[in-house]
């Protein structure tokens, strides 16, 4: 039976076409209204933090939830556009013609890498953060996708691709800060980073950034390319004996959460003032999917909100319990994956519900069929 959440609107039953608005004003009411008003400065920049997880983890619902691929190394893309961002605010803080602070400390350089250079401009930079990693994504993605690479064996490269990255970065302390990173950025394009109202700011924009971003991946999953992309999920043979490309359909969701992570990798940046291999390599990488997995990865408000509780977990339990949060959060993601497949947001599937008219009725191979013809 179709799912009358993914239904068009004509064709939901009930006060169900008014579930996904009702949402949305409840997350802009908390997110715009309560959180400023109840939180404190420190805990208003920690919550700014978990929504730069829930980004990724909507582009993972996309990639993961839709399209069926594990993504385990959106730690490469996340930190394609924190560094970008990071390395425009310290040219910036630097001053014109002047080498980031760093770079005279290291004292191994005299002048600034032609690489850097286009971080100069404000524009290149906001350019720069989604098309860099959906460029890097691309070119990852035909490469494997056009050999048919999937399953485990696309994760595990995913994976090494952001392991990868992270020792790049740590062998080029130079030029990229090494195993410190980049920090100790002073200010946000012209606005003062030390000041309380600005880092408020920051969060508004954090916030109004993923709103947006589930709105518009909202709305792809209801299109027809969104029907298509379940359809390879699901069968991707029958999808390409009805003629269709399931690597260009998988190429674009992939480029697009690639995207996504590298905007909320952007926006991690004046919000927590660092960024560094660390935020960057396998274990980042990692537990983005497992907050997508816990909240629910077929579930874009699911997984959004599955990143924010498990990054609020880890802050919680590290301290309370510096030496054994690991294990809670271990155990949190055993006991989901086993009796939660779907994970928390498939608990009202478990809610008896009312038998639809048989009229209203189709199989899954049905609507598989119907989406592939209709796309």
């Amino acid at each position: 039976m179709t799912d009358p959440l993914l239904a068009p609107p004509d064709r939901r039953p009930g006060l169900a076409r008014w579930a996904a608005p009702a949402g949305y004003a409840l997350a802009a009411l908390a997110l715009f209204a309560l959180a400023p008003a109840l939180l404190s400065d420190f805990r208003l920049g920690q919550l700014s933090r978990y929504l730069c997880f829930a980004i990724v983890a909507v582009g993972i619902a996309l990639a993961w939830g839709r399209g069926g691929m594990l993504t385990l190394g959106q730690g490469l893309f996340f930190g394609l556009g924190g560094y970008a961002m990071a390395m425009h605010l310290k040219l910036a803080d630097a001053g014109a013609g002047q080498l980031p602070d760093f770079m005279l400390l290291y004292g191994s350089t005299d002048e600034l890498p032609w690489w850097w250079e286009p971080f100069r401009s404000p524009i290149v930079t906001l350019v720069a953060i989604p098309l860099l990693p959906m460029a890097v994504a691309a070119l990852i993605g035909y490469a494997v996708f056009r050999r048919r690479v999937r399953g485990a064996y696309f994760a595990i490269l995913s994976q090494a691709l952001a392991a990868a990255f992270a020792i790049l970065l740590i062998g080029s302390q130079a030029t990229t800060g090494g195993t410190n990173g980049l920090t100790n950025f002073q200010g946000f394009f012209g606005f003062s980073l030390y000041d309380p109202v600005n880092r408020r700011m920051v969060y508004f924009i954090i916030a109004g950034t993923l709103l947006a971003l589930l709105l518009l991946t909202r709305q792809l999953f209801r299109s027809r390319y969104g029907e298509l992309l379940v359809a390879v999920r699901d069968s991707e043979e029958r999808v390409r004996f009805l003629g269709y490309d399931p690597a260009l359909v998988k190429l674009v969701a992939y480029t697009a959460s690639a995207g996504m992570a590298g905007i909320a990798g952007a926006l991690f940046v004046p919000a927590v003032g660092i960024i560094s291999p660390a935020l960057v390599g396998i274990v980042p990488s990692i537990q983005f999917v497992i907050g997508a997995a816990i909240g629910g990865r077929a579930s874009l408000a699911g997984a959004a909100l599955g990143a924010i509780a498990v990054a609020w977990a880890q802050t919680t339990l590290s301290e309370e319990f510096p030496a054994a949060w690991t294990y809670f959060q271990a155990g949190l993601f055993i006991v989901v994956v086993a009796f939660l497949p779907g994970g928390l947001a498939s608990l009202g599937r478990l809610l008896p519900r009312r038998r639809r008219p048989p009229t209203g009725e189709r199989t899954t191979d049905d609507a598989t069929e119907r989406a592939v013809l209709t796309a």
